[in-house]
């Protein structure tokens, strides 16, 4: 459809016949993303409030099929890439957020962090660097005033504003180190999302919302022990890219809920279901 096609079923929003203005919106959805720009003019100059709404609602619904559309294919794709998965995530809350935009932030906390290493570095040296480049340098740190927002759990926010929650700390550390070619990976513990540094000789274990503090197996196994928890084998283990992506949705789940935004919250709850095994919402 020709983009003077497109602005003249627009314009037939404010048709009093509600049956024309309900096939025109259905149109407009058929359209797909192609025609929110021409909404968002209209919905600027127009000035019936009615119709802003109908606009509202048209351009949630075609970013929230867009959404569900990306997170599929994301799922089914193969690849999994961790950091297209966050993004796809705030573009929940962002979603004219750009991939490149947050390639390109990468890029330099990457970097920043290259800067300063050596190939003659031990493991825990080069852990060291990558905590001293991140916490000390970079200021990167735990969120610890407004936890629950969900902000916390987009990666895009939190490389602005250096804050965030538990997993969105570790998966920006994760996403740098394996630009380093260095082994480290997500380990889901129920109450704490760590990282796991595993070479041939050792395991380290990196709390990134503890400003990276380094654990040893036998620390982790003390961990588990002081809060209650039944040790399972996957709580020491590397866990898959889609574990990852679901928990980020359970916490903003739990962040809309905390803050009263119940509808949000139901459509992240679908989201999360897209991707759960078994339909397990898991919340």
């Amino acid at each position: 459809m020709e983009e003077k096609e497109i602005k003249a079923l627009i314009s037939l929003l404010d048709d009093e016949d509600k049956n024309i203005s309900a096939h025109v919106e259905d149109k407009l959805r058929s359209l797909g993303t192609s025609a929110i720009p021409f909404l968002e003019q209209e919905w600027e100059s127009n000035l019936n409030p009615e119709v802003q709404r109908r606009i509202e609602n048209i351009i949630h619904d075609l970013q929230g099929d867009q959404l569900r559309e990306r997170l599929l294919d994301w799922y089914h794709g193969g690849e999994r890439d961790l950091l297209t998965g966050m993004w796809i995530i705030a573009t929940i809350q962002y979603p004219d957020l750009e991939l490149e935009k947050v390639k390109q932030d990468l890029e330099q906390i990457y970097y920043e962090t290259w800067l300063e290493f050596r190939n003659d570095m031990t493991a825990l040296e080069r852990i060291k660097v990558i905590n001293s480049v991140l916490f000390s340098k970079l200021r990167f740190g735990a969120n610890t005033r407004n936890f629950h927002s969900p902000g916390n759990s987009m990666i895009n926010i939190v490389m602005e504003s250096k804050k965030g929650n538990p997993i969105t700390l570790c998966v920006i550390y994760m996403l740098v180190a394996r630009k380093l070619k260095l082994p480290v990976f997500g380990v889901n513990l129920p109450n704490l999302f760590m990282l796991l540094y595993r070479d041939e000789s050792q395991d380290l274990y990196i709390n990134a919302f503890n400003r990276g503090l380094i654990f040893t197996r036998q620390d982790l196994e003390n961990y588990i022990h002081e809060i209650h928890l039944t040790p399972q084998a996957s709580f020491f283990e590397p866990c898959g890219e889609e574990e990852i992506i679901r928990r980020a949705l359970r916490n903003i789940v739990m962040a809309f809920e905390k803050i009263g935004e119940h509808a949000r919250a139901e459509e992240v709850k679908q989201l999360l279901f897209l991707i759960s095994e078994g339909g397990d919402l898991g919340v």
